[in-house]
């Protein structure tokens, strides 16, 4: 079982490493001004929306943008503390990954919904968006 545990943790600890460093580069494009950003990173966010037809972020429906605020806001603080929580083995992180967890499965919800649903989406970008669900999961339990 403690093999199993820190396979997992493993796993979150680059699932998290991956967010913190998306959320203020790519996801933050979404919410803020394009002036507030150099070029190179404008370009990065027009490269993957057109490579994985993301309308969502193209198109930036209302709840979308309230996701991605709730990423900025809520999750991403969250995704700091899991860090420090995994590689300073705090007893605090099971709950602030519980925490992230519910969050993240709620918000990957909507989203997920959303894809299918709209015609727009394409197999290429729900196989993106889906692995943030199983993450979720992950760190649910």
């Amino acid at each position: 079982m403690g093999i199993l545990c820190k396979v997992v943790d493993t796993v979150l600890l680059v699932a998290f490493v991956v967010m913190l460093l998306v959320g203020p580069l790519i996801d933050a494009q979404l919410v803020l001004p394009e002036t507030t950003f150099p070029e190179v990173r404008i370009r990065l966010k027009q490269s993957y929306a057109v490579e994985y037809q993301d309308y969502l972020r193209v198109e930036k429906p209302h709840f979308f943008v309230a996701l991605v605020w709730l990423e900025l806001v809520f999750q991403w603080p969250l995704v700091l503390l899991n860090i420090y929580g995994i590689l300073a083995s705090k007893r605090w992180f099971n709950t602030t990954c519980l925490i992230y967890g519910a969050s993240v499965i709620t918000a990957m919800a909507a989203s997920l919904g959303e894809l299918p649903g709209s015609q727009n989406a394409s197999d290429k970008l729900l196989k993106m968006y889906s692995p943030f669900m199983g993450v979720g999961v992950l760190a649910l339990l």
